[in-house]
């Protein structure tokens, strides 16, 4: 699945509800195009895709000087598809080159107040886990190779994966106590967190 969906259903969802053009404004605004390979078109595709599916609900169309915009909101299984999907792209991780994986988890970092704290501190620690082991096995690649038939210089791939999945597993782990730590605002914190529906 793509970062798209997430990104779609989290933004209708903190502004309760949304047409297709405010979620293409918003979600450009922050750039998703360029972090999350978000296109303009599959903003739309989304939404037609999800309202087909009963994530989305259209709501009303406002008329004015332009074209008629519908509007949509989060049904009950949207609200339910949002929760999912954003446990799951916090906490997997996939191979270490992955440009999909980067984009999901950029789309489930985009919510992350979303959560209450504990659960954002539990699904970071599953993916710090995985991409430990994820380190574990491209070092006994390096170690072993060659053993393998691997032309010697393919081990440089391997220590560039190494390096990135290291890397990850650094800025994980000091996410995670910077949470511990009380920083952000998150969904079981007083105060509107980021990514909330509007009371």
């Amino acid at each position: 699945m793509s970062a798209t969906r997430l990104l779609v259903l989290g933004v209708v969802r903190m502004h309760g509800s949304a047409h297709g053009y405010q979620v293409r404004r918003e979600l450009l605004t922050w750039s998703a195009d360029k972090w999350a390979n978000v296109q303009p078109g599959s903003i739309y595709h989304a939404l037609k895709k999800m309202t087909a599916e009963k994530l989305l609900e259209q709501v009303e169309t406002e008329s004015g000087t332009g074209p008629d915009r519908t509007a949509y909101r989060l049904t009950e299984d949207g609200e339910t598809e949002f929760q999912l999907l954003l446990a799951k792209y916090l906490s997997q991780s996939g191979e270490p080159d992955s440009s999909q994986d980067a984009y999901r988890l950029g789309a489930a970092l985009t919510f992350l107040p979303a959560l209450p704290r504990a659960r954002a501190i539990s699904l970071l620690r599953q993916r710090a886990t995985q991409m430990e082991a994820q380190r574990a096995t491209v070092a006994g690649v390096l170690e072993h190779g060659t053993d393998w038939g691997q032309p010697a210089h393919v081990s440089e791939l391997y220590r560039l994966w190494g390096a990135q999945v290291g890397v990850t597993v650094e800025w994980a782990r000091d996410l995670i106590a910077r949470l511990e730590a009380g920083e952000y605002v998150m969904a079981d914190d007083p105060g509107q967190s980021f990514g909330q529906r509007p009371a």
